[in-house]
This record gives structure tokens, sequence and C-alpha cells, in this order.
């Protein structure tokens, strides 16, 4: 069996690029919330970048291994929330924006920083140079894709969270309302709707083919800026 085949090296290969771009960014959203007048994350000690602290056993290790086991399409995952009052921030509506819009921003960072380091990949050691490029590579597709899904407009993400900042209250209000129920809106639209799609003879799996389109754009931005194409 190749190493690219062997089970255990595609868990080494994203392990750390996924506990790395969860890690930064739920640690982003938390010292953005410090910043901007809210310690509610602080006192709870998630200002840090041990991963201990943000990782959810079944989000964040269980879920995305079960399905890079089961090479499904994507991959999914999530963190422990970072607890924030709104009430403590110093302008509620333009900083609880900035504070959602942290981890996303911190993920394309990420991405970014990533893409560089693949210019010290030629001075490491051949078998170790194939495996830094792996984890490299994977880093970059993990963090763009987690900034995007993140950017969806729906709550709980934190795209759903910047949109109930810009929108006017009577609107804000109602739209915020949808977040007990905005996971199982998007597990609709990731699995059911593309189901239904197949059943009905139709491509119906939108929401992937726009992740898909915008990450690879980015992706292609990226590369080219930090002169790797």
């Amino acid at each position: 069996m190749t190493s690219a085949a062997n089970p255990l090296y595609q868990v080494s290969i994203w392990l750390l690029p996924v506990l790395l771009a969860i890690t930064f960014h739920e640690g982003a959203h938390a010292l953005v919330a410090r910043l901007r007048g809210d310690d509610t994350a602080s006192q709870l000690g998630r200002v840090t970048l041990n991963p201990l602290k943000h990782i959810d056993p079944f989000g964040t290790v269980l879920l995305p291994g079960l399905l890079l086991l089961a090479r499904a399409p994507f991959l999914f995952g999530y963190a422990k929330p970072v607890p924030v009052n709104v009430r403590k921030l110093h302008h509620p509506r333009i900083d609880g924006m900035l504070v959602a819009a942290a981890g996303p921003a911190m993920n394309l960072v990420l991405a970014f920083a990533a893409a560089v380091a693949l210019h010290a990949v030629p001075l490491a050691p051949a078998t170790a140079g194939e495996w830094l490029e792996a984890n490299l590579d994977n880093a970059i597709i993990l963090n763009v894709g987690l900034a995007l899904f993140n950017l969806i407009p729906l709550p709980p993400l934190d795209g759903g969270r910047i949109v109930t900042g810009l929108l006017p209250r009577p609107l804000a209000t109602p739209y915020a309302r949808l977040e007990p129920y905005g996971m199982t809106i998007l597990i609709g639209l990731l699995l059911l709707l593309p189901i239904l799609g197949r059943q009905l003879g139709l491509n119906l799996d939108v929401l992937t083919w726009m992740l898909a389109r915008g990450a690879n754009a980015i992706i292609d931005a990226i590369m080219t800026v930090t002169g790797n194409v």
C-alpha cells in the first residue's frame, strides 16, 4: 500500500491542518471579543492556541475523521463555539461583526502563510518534504474552505452574524431567530437537497458547487500572489 493510500498517512496529513485551522479560528474570535470589551471567552481560557480548549471531541476529531476515511466529497467539522456577550462590547453591532469576521479572516491568513511556506519544501529531505507539502496543501484547501463555509449568510455561522449586524433592526431580529434552525437548514442544503435532486434527475447540489467555485478562485489567487504558479 502506498503512503497516499494508507489511512494512517491520510490522517497524519489532515490532523494538524484541522487542529490549527479550528484553533486559530476560535482563538481569533475570542481575542477580538476581548479587544472590543467582552472578556467572557477570555475568562474561560479561550484566548489561547491550546487546541484542547477549543476542540469538540465529536465535531473536531471524530466527524472529520469519519468523513475522511469514508472518502466523502467534502470535510465538515466544528469546534466549541466561543461565547460572546454582545452587551459587553463597546459598540455591539459593529464589534459583533468584527468578532464574527475574525475567524474566517484568520483562516485566510493561515492559508496565505501555508502557501508561502511551500517555498521551504525543497529544503526538507525527500520523504519529509512530501509529507510537509501534503500538510501545507491540505492547510490551504481546508482554511479557504472553512473561511467560505463560515461566511455562509446563515446564523449561527459567522456570515449569518455579520448579516445580522448589517441589517436594520426590524429585519435583524427575525433573521437572528433563524439561529436554532441554521444547522438543520445547512444539512438540508448540503446533504438532503442533492439526494432529492438525484431522485428527480436534477443537480441540486448548488451550495457545494458555489463553495467549490469560490474556494478554487481564492486558492488560485493565493497561489499566484505567493509565487506558486
